[in-house]
């Protein structure tokens, strides 16, 4: 073959072999353009389509009037794209936060770790972002209009930066009230919760949801939240958005009537400030300094429903503060000891000695339990047990006298004379665990010892210190104390604590008659919540009957429509034989006329009678407690200051303020509660929620009650 002839036929292979593969490709296009292009067509649209999470706006919280408690406003959300941000060079990328942040008044080291997924190592709680990866992630809230419109009219100096106005929540605070203890808070939900949600097929959550954490917001979240839509946007390869594809609208939330009345609220908080900052500027004659005051609650009820009417608690804290996310110093301040706990509801979380607001209870359990209203008890200025004297209150002496005048002036001997007989007749076996104990029976009766069931997430059980709990706790602290009985004494230990260590260790878990004695008049290890003792005076008022305290009273979706009705809930009775209520009443009526709260109540208005009761309960270690307990046919009001003095000389003052604005009391005389206060009587019917968003009080009769 000749080199012309072996060159021809190269060139033959290599024209056929650029054919073969010409063929080949126009075969391929061909495939992926007309057979399979419509596949492919619609996976390349499915990549240039977001689905974007649209939160739902969440319900209103009003009081009985329709007045807002909790609303929600509209504000400035800067988020950024993560998305777009992985597509820049990593220099473009820290250029663009930079900017960002100068922008947004924010460091740049602090939105890394906004854009940080929860559960990476380098994540911070409460920071973090819970969403979907597709989402954009909000870096804050609450920018200035300015500063979102340069954002917004600069896109191309600021590529995957999203701004839109969001709603969060507000706080109208009618009547400059706060009940932040009430109504709770929000943040975003955990991991485990959008776990928990996911498999159990709620819809309503998602990963950048936040959720009740306390409060009002808490116990009714599910209503609250409303339903998230889905909105699906076209973007271009930066991610901005360049069309819609489809869109499920977002439901709002429905909106929460409470029991609260928002001008009463308002009166209690207002009160119990005031008492506490007289208390701090009173002067403590046995300790010789000032009290300290450092807490307090209040709680008005109504006697025949159980329902809220107003409660307050302090030392409190501003709600909005967790709008838009806490930091980590506002959050250890809510949960310092230095700072009194602002975060902890004393009202319904707060346990302290009753003292002698006790005393009604144990006169109840006295007169189902074997003594008369004609038994007549000394009196003295101290009552011997064994090698210890219990004094009466500054040591008063009032010679013998029935239940009735023990209560008027609140003798503490009498009733350690009714403690010590029963535990001779029933328990003087300090060994015998289960011996019977009329008294705390009786106690237990009232739902002490046990949570009330109110509406509200966190409350404290209390605690009945019974025979049974000290040996529980006796068997839980021996170790502990033995410890420092075997010990050689200290310099760090005193007298006392080296001699009760001593003493608990041997027999601690002994039941003896100075237990009994103590828990007669309130004191000892016995503990109550202001709500709990509200609720035990509500069932004295209504004759025996215990209701689980109630704020919420019915659920209204967004067009009005009425969902749920919350009615008053009854978990037991008090078996009071018949007289027994009228003789109590009558008892605590003298309290309020002559008795330890005559002075503070002088003039009140005699066709309004207020029963009452006043207390000091003593603590070891700190100053008194001063309580007042007291209830009219309608309402119980109900006020306690941690280390505050006596009852009726810190809390008196306050509790008759309070009743004076729920009868609208001047002077000597009764106006009608609703020319004083409208809304006073809770009103049988709900608010009028119209289509245009307004709210309108109830139609009422004062006379009705739900």
């Amino acid at each position: 073959m000749t080199p012309s002839t072996r060159g021809g036929l190269r060139l033959v292979v290599i024209q056929a072999l650029v054919f073969s593969l010409f063929a080949t490709l126009f075969v391929r296009l061909y495939y992926l353009q007309v057979v399979s292009g419509d596949e492919y067509q619609g996976r390349a649209a499915a990549q240039s389509v977001r689905e974007i999470v649209v939160q739902p706006t969440r319900g209103l919280i009003v009081d009985d009037q329709g007045r807002p408690l909790v609303a929600n406003r509209l504000t400035w959300v800067v988020s950024l794209d993560r998305t777009v941000l992985g597509k820049l060079p990593a220099d473009k990328r820290k250029i663009l936060i930079r900017r960002v942040g100068r922008v947004i008044d924010l460091k740049p080291q602090r939105i890394e770790k906004k854009l940080l997924t929860c559960g990476n190592e380098d994540s911070e709680p409460g920071v973090c972002w819970n969403g979907s990866p597709y989402q954009p992630v909000p870096v804050v809230q609450d920018l200035a209009q300015d500063r979102a419109q340069r954002l917004r009219e600069q896109p191309e100096d600021f590529p995957g930066v999203v701004v839109e106005q969001q709603t969060v929540r507000a706080y109208p605070r009618p009547f400059g009230i706060n009940a932040a203890h009430l109504l709770g808070y929000l943040s975003p939900i955990t991991e485990d919760e959008l776990d928990t949600a996911t498999d159990g097929g709620d819809q309503s959550v998602n990963g950048a949801s936040v959720v009740g954490r306390a409060g009002i917001e808490q116990e009714y979240d599910a209503y609250l939240r409303g339903m998230p839509g889905y909105q699906q946007v076209e973007v271009d390869s930066m991610g901005r958005v360049i069309g819609d594809e489809a869109t499920v609208e977002a439901q709002p939330g429905d909106t929460l009537v409470t029991s609260l009345d928002a001008k009463v609220q308002s009166v209690v908080e207002k009160q119990l400030n005031e008492m506490m900052t007289t208390a701090r500027g009173t002067l403590d004659t046995v300790t010789g300094r000032n009290y300290v005051a450092d807490s307090g609650a209040a709680v008005v009820m109504e006697a025949d429903t159980g329902r809220i009417v107003a409660m307050a608690s302090q030392p409190t804290y501003d709600p909005s503060v967790w709008v838009g996310g806490i930091t980590k110093k506002q959050l250890s301040e809510l949960y310092s000891e230095k700072a009194g706990t602002p975060l902890l509801s004393r009202a319904t979380q707060g346990q302290f000695a009753p003292g002698s607001t006790w005393k009604p209870f144990m006169t109840s359990a006295a007169l189902t339990n074997g003594y008369s209203t004609d038994a007549s008890l000394p009196c003295g200025s101290s009552f011997q047990v064994g090698n210890r004297a219990f004094k009466n209150y500054e040591s008063g002496a009032y010679g013998s006298i029935g239940f009735a005048k023990a209560l008027e002036v609140s003798c503490n001997t009498f009733f350690y004379k009714v403690g010590f007989d029963y535990w001779q007749q029933y328990g003087s076996d300090a060994d015998d665990v289960d011996a019977r104990d009329p008294l705390v029976e009786e106690a237990e009766e009232y739902g002490f010892g046990a949570e009330t069931g109110i509406d509200l997430p966190g409350e404290a059980s209390g605690r009945i210190a019974d025979r049974k709990w000290k040996r529980d706790y006796y068997r839980s602290m021996k170790k502990f104390y033995c410890g420092i009985a075997d010990a050689p004494q200290d310099a760090e230990t005193s007298d006392f604590v080296y001699k009760f260590a001593y003493e608990f260790c041997i027999e601690g878990y002994k039941y003896k008659v100075t237990d009994a004695v103590n828990f007669a008049i309130g004191q000892g290890d016995t503990i109550v919540t202001p709500l709990q003792l509200a609720r035990g005076y509500a069932a004295i008022a209504n004759g025996g009957t215990l209701y689980a305290p109630r704020v919420g009273r019915a659920v209204v979706a967004a067009d009005g429509t009425v969902i749920r009705r919350i009615a008053p809930e009854v978990t037991g009775r008090v078996d009071l034989p018949p007289g027994i209520q009228g003789y109590i009443d009558e008892a605590l009526t003298g309290v309020t006329r002559v008795g330890t709260m005559a002075w503070r109540m002088g003039g009140f208005p005699e066709e309004v009678p207020i029963r009452s009761k006043t207390g000091s309960a003593e603590v070891y270690g700190k100053q008194s407690t001063s309580w007042v307990a007291s209830y009219s046919d309608d309402y119980v009001v109900v006020m306690m200051v941690s280390q505050g003095g006596t009852g009726s000389g810190t809390s008196g003052p306050g509790v008759r303020a309070i009743w004076e604005s729920l009868y609208g009391v001047q002077g000597e005389d009764v106006v009608p509660a609703r020319a004083a206060i409208p809304g006073t009587v809770l009103p049988q019917r709900l608010p009028s929620f119209r289509r245009d968003g307004t709210i309108l009080p109830p139609a009422t009769d004062p006379q009705e009650r739900s």
